[in-house]
């Protein structure tokens, strides 16, 4: 079913709770009413506005979003090593992650609790305790408006990189993503180098998807604040990757500087929250806007504030960081 609204109101459909507006938005349950919906209302500008939980928006968007709500997940495909999980692009992120782990399977339980839907998934590529989205997709099944057809692209040419895919870039607004398929596995593969998580989940009784899963979720929950209360987007930067002179050169001031080890040789990975931490922001409020007392890497609205307020907050943020340490930092969040 097709449902579409006029001028419809953001403001609950945005984790920000940013007061703007759509010219129309079409919710759909399923990927076969795609061609239907561009026939019926296309618009040269639209954009998906999945869960929400990714985008700020700075103005009024005169176009069309794209809302999926399909929450179909079935098993495609499977033997005594693995599953091929073929996954809606409209189901929540988490539930999907609720699902895998209660079924026993291994390779997303380290992304328990991240908010958004599954196709967002791999535009972002999504990642947290060492663990990022590409390392389980298969492929990813969408439609592309301007030919009218449906695609398949396999997970090797989808350009995953920290927080990156061909999704945010060439093909930006050029397809809509329907369905995402995932390999993962019915024998345990535990990944718990990244910050406490290993004491937590040893804490909980050892390295079962139960254990890692309650544990992710009470240390997100302890740091992290709850959209439903405070309006925020996680995590609103990026983590620098920068080279491993410049990483030197800083540690030589600050020794207790955090670095981690990324894929590019003579690259490093500087924490971006560290850097907004030391640069004496976290807590730090301006009107209604706020970086998190708890997790510098966010910002919240504390109430009333306009997209435009928090996205000019977030440049002052990027610059303080730039002067104080000579490090740019990029936006993880989608600005409209």
């Amino acid at each position: 079913m097709i449902r579409s609204f006029e001028n419809a109101d953001l403001r609950e459909r945005n984790s920000f709770r940013a007061a703007q507006r759509a010219a129309r938005l079409a919710e759909y349950d399923s990927a076969a009413e795609l061609p239907e919906v561009f026939e019926r209302y296309g618009m040269p500008q639209w954009t998906v506005l999945s869960g929400g939980n990714n985008i700020l928006f700075t103005r009024d968007f005169d176009g069309l979003l794209l809302t999926p709500c399909g929450k179909t997940i079935t098993v495609a495909a499977e033997n005594d090593e693995m599953a091929i999980v073929r996954v809606d692009a409209g189901v929540e992120w988490d539930d999907f992650v609720r699902w895998a782990t209660d079924r026993g399977l291994w390779g997303i339980e380290n992304l328990s609790l991240i908010p958004g839907k599954v196709g967002a998934a791999p535009v972002q590529n999504i990642g947290a305790y060492g663990v990022e989205v590409k390392d389980s997709v298969v492929d990813v099944e969408m439609f592309v408006p301007d030919a009218c057809k449906y695609a398949v692209l396999a997970a090797e040419h989808c350009a995953f990189g920290y927080r990156e895919s061909v999704f945010k870039h060439t093909l930006r607004n050029k397809v809509v993503i329907t369905t995402v398929e995932f390999r993962l596995y019915k024998s345990p593969r535990p990944i718990l180098a990244y910050g406490n998580l290993a004491r937590e989940v040893e804490a909980r009784g050892g390295a079962t998807l139960a254990n890692i899963r309650e544990a992710v979720c009470d240390i997100r929950r302890a740091k992290l604040p709850d959209p439903a209360v405070t309006g925020n987007a996680g995590s609103f930067f990026k983590n620098p990757i920068v080279d491993t002179a410049v990483a030197e050169r800083l540690r030589e001031r600050y020794p207790e500087m955090p670095l981690y080890a990324v894929p590019e040789e003579g690259k490093v990975k500087l924490a971006a929250g560290w850097l907004i931490d030391k640069a004496g922001l976290k807590g730090f409020r301006e009107g209604n806007v706020g970086v998190h007392d708890t997790q510098a890497l966010v910002l919240v609205n504390l109430g009333g504030a306009t997209g435009g307020e928090i996205a000019a907050f977030a440049d002052k943020i990027r610059q303080r960081v730039e002067d104080e340490f000579g490090i740019g930092i990029d936006t993880e969040v989608n600005i409209l």
